[in-house]
C-alpha cells in the first residue's frame, strides 16, 4: 500500500513539469556548462544584432524625410501596431487559426470578456470549526439562497445580465450528448461503481459521500472540497443530483465498448481523449496540491502575474524550458532528447529530492525566466498546462488526444504554437519555434500574452465554478430518478473536511475557502458546438501543424541554399 506523499512509482502519477521552480536549476547545483554559456552569448548576439538592424534601418528611413517627420511616420506607426493587425502571422489561407492568431477580429472578441464579477452586497459564507476542535459536524442551516440585494430606492434592484460563458463551456452538451434522449437511470449511474472512487448525491443543497476506492494523494479531498465551495458559493442553485467520480489519469469509458451510447456509465473525471465518453470536471488542483506545494489556482494567478511583470518576455532567456517526470510517458522521454543549447533547456525532475525536502523550494509563481515553455502531456493530460499557460510565455504545445475542460477552448496559432509530436519532426519543431520566435519577436510575444490572458480571464475561478454549476445543472436535468442517499454515504461540508485537516492540506483549503455569497447569476451558457463545428475546429488545428511543417521545409531549404 502506497503512502499518501508517495510521489515516485505510481503508474497514475501526474506530475507538475515546473515543479520544482527554476530557481533550482540555477542554484541546485546544476550549474550551466562553459559550452552553454558560450552558446547563451551566441543567441544574445544575434538578438543584440538583429536588433540593431532594426533600429539602423528605422533611422536611415527617418533620415530620408526629416527628423521631424520620420518621428511622426513612426509614431503613427506604432499607433497602427497597438490597434491593427500587425500581429498577425500569414502563414496561408490554408490554416485558419493563424490566420485568426492576434487578429483585430480575435482580439475584438477577446476583449469583450467582462471584468470579474463582484457582489453587490458581500454575504458571508459561515465556516466554524468550534472551540478549536478537529471534528466538526455539518450546520443545520447553510443551504439557503440569499435575499436579492434591494436598490437605494428599496425596491429589488433588477440585476445585471450575465456574461457569456468562455467558448470552452460549449462542450458541456457534447460530453452529455450520449444520454440526451434516453435520459439517465440510476442502473446506468451505477454501472460506472466499479471504476469509480467515490459516489456524489445531492439532495437539497447538501451533499453526500460514499467512497468506493482510495484516490491518489488527495485528489479526491480537494475534488470534494471543491464542490463544497460550489454548492455554499451558489446555496440553493445546486439541484439534485447523482453522480460517479474517477480520479485517475486515464480516461476509460470507452465508446467501442458501448454501441448504445446511453448504455455507457457517465463517469465524471479531469481529461478524455475522442474515443472516450468520460464527462470532464474540474481537476482537484484548482483547489491546491499540497503534496507538491502547488498553492490554489486563484491566489497563485495573482502572484503570477506579478512575477510576470518583474521580469517582461524580452528580458527572459530566449529559450524553450521544460522539467518534469520523463518516466510516466514515453514522449516525455523523446522529449529529453531535443536538449540544444541553442534553443532548449529540458530537465529530468529528482522527485525523490523534492519530496524529500518537501517541496519547500517549489514556487511555480517564479517559473516564468524563459520566452519559451513547453507543454507535454503525463500519462494522459497534465496539470502543468494552465501553469505554463500563465506564464506570458508562448506555449510550445506537443499534440495530444488528452483534453481537460478547459483545453478545449484553446486555439493553435493564438493560444499556444502547436508542436507535432512524431519523433522525427519533435525536436525540429522546438528549435525552429524558438528560431521564429526570436526573429519574430512581436508575434511571438503575443502568443504568450494571448495565452496567458485566456489563463487569467476565461479560466478565473468564477468561471471555474460557473463550469462545475452548469454541467451538474446540466446532467441532474437528465436524470429519470429521484436521487435518495445511499445508506453507506456521509454527509459532507467544509467543516468536515476542513476542520479535521492540519498542515498544508488544512492552509490550501483556507486559502481555496469562498468566503462571499455570489448573489448574481452564472454566466450564460451558449449553445452547445455542431458537428461540422467541432470537425472544423479540428480541421483548423492540422491546418496549422502543417503550416508549420511547410515553414520549417521552405526554412530548411533556404538555409542550404
Amino acid at each position: 500500500m502506497r503512502s499518501s506523499n508517495q510521489l515516485v512509482d505510481a503508474d497514475e502519477e501526474e506530475d507538475v513539469a515546473l515543479v520544482p521552480a527554476e530557481d533550482d536549476i540555477d542554484h541546485g547545483g546544476c550549474k550551466k556548462p562553459p559550452e552553454v554559456e558560450a552558446a547563451e552569448g551566441a543567441q544574445f548576439y544575434r538578438w543584440s544584432s538583429w536588433t540593431r538592424a532594426v533600429k539602423t534601418t528605422t533611422r536611415r528611413q527617418v533620415g530620408r524625410v526629416g527628423l521631424v517627420i520620420g518621428g511622426l511616420v513612426l509614431l503613427a506607426l506604432l499607433l497602427a501596431a497597438a490597434t491593427t493587425t500587425t500581429w498577425v502571422v500569414d502563414l496561408g489561407a490554408a490554416s485558419t487559426s493563424f490566420l485568426q492568431f492576434g487578429s483585430g477580429a480575435w482580439r475584438q472578441q477577446h476583449s469583450r470578456r467582462p471584468p470579474h464579477r463582484t457582489s453587490s452586497r458581500l454575504v458571508p459564507i459561515p465556516f466554524d470549526c468550534g472551540n478549536g476542535t478537529t471534528t466538526a459536524t455539518c450546520p443545520l442551516h447553510y443551504a439557503s439562497a440569499p435575499a436579492p440585494a434591494p436598490s437605494a430606492a428599496g425596491k429589488d434592484a433588477p440585476p445585471p445580465p450575465p456574461p457569456e460563458c468562455p467558448s470552452y463551456f460549449r462542450h458541456i452538451e457534447r460530453d452529455l450528448e450520449p444520454w440526451r434522449v434516453a435520459g439517465i437511470t440510476r442502473e446506468v449511474v451505477e454501472r460506472g461503481r466499479r471504476q469509480a472512487h467515490f459516489r456524489l448525491v445531492v439532495v437539497d443543497g447538501r451533499a453526500y459521500v460514499e467512497k468506493y476506492r482510495r484516490a491518489f494523494q488527495t485528489r479526491d479531498v480537494f475534488t470534494q472540497w471543491g464542490i463544497l465551495q460550489l454548492l455554499r458559493r451558489y446555496p440553493g442553485r445546486v439541484p439534485d443530483l447523482d453522480l460517479m467520480f474517477n480520479c485517475e489519469d486515464m480516461p476509460e469509458v470507452r465508446a467501442a465498448a458501448y454501441p448504445d451510447p446511453a448504455a455507457a456509465p457517465p463517469l465524471f473525471r479531469y481529461c478524455k481523449d475522442p474515443s472516450t465518453l468520460d464527462v470532464l470536471f474540474p481537476d482537484w488542483s484548482f483547489w491546491g496540491w499540497p503534496e507538491v506545494n502547488v498553492r490554489p489556482w486563484g491566489p497563485l494567478l495573482a502572484e503570477v502575474a506579478e512575477e510576470n511583470a518583474r521580469l517582461p518576455w524580452p528580458e527572459r532567456e530566449p529559450y524553450a524550458y521544460w522539467k518534469g517526470n520523463p518516466n510516466v510517458a514515453p514522449l516525455r522521454g523523446e522529449l529529453l532528447r531535443c536538449n540544444d543549447s541553442q534553443t532548449a533547456r529540458l530537465y529530468r525532475q529528482d522527485w525523490g529530492l523534492a519530496n524529500r525536502n518537501g517541496f519547500r523550494d517549489s514556487n511555480l509563481a517564479r517559473q516564468c525566466r524563459h520566452r519559451y515553455k513547453i507543454y507535454v502531456q503525463g500519462r494522459s493530460w497534465s496539470v502543468s498546462r494552465k501553469y505554463i499557460l500563465a506564464c506570458d510565455s508562448p506555449v510550445l504545445a506537443v499534440s495530444t488526444p488528452f483534453q481537460d475542460f478547459f483545453s478545449r477552448g484553446l486555439v493553435a496559432g493564438t493560444h499556444y504554437w502547436p508542436i507535432d509530436p512524431a519523433s522525427p519532426k519533435l525536436c525540429p519543431a522546438i528549435r525552429f519555434a524558438v528560431d521564429w520566435g526570436n526573429a519574430h519577436p512581436a508575434q511571438a510575444q503575443r502568443i504568450g500574452v494571448d495565452g496567458s490572458s485566456f489563463a487569467r480571464d476565461d479560466m478565473a475561478m468564477e468561471y471555474v465554478y460557473d463550469y462545475m454549476l452548469h454541467v451538474l445543472t446540466r446532467y441532474a436535468a437528465l436524470l429519470r430518478y429521484k436521487p435518495t442517499v445511499p445508506e453507506r454515504a456521509v454527509e459532507m461540508c467544509p467543516e468536515s473536511l476542513g476542520c479535521p485537516a492540519g498542515g498544508r492540506n488544512r492552509d490550501f483549503m483556507m486559502q481555496s475557502r469562498e468566503e462571499y455569497v455570489a448573489d448574481y447569476e452564472p454566466c450564460k451558457l451558449p449553445p452547445p458546438f455542431t458537428a461540422d463545428e467541432v470537425s472544423q475546429m479540428a480541421q483548423r488545428d492540422n491546418d496549422a501543424l502543417s503550416k508549420i511543417d511547410k515553414m520549417m521545409t521552405t526554412a530548411t531549404d533556404d538555409k542550404h541554399n
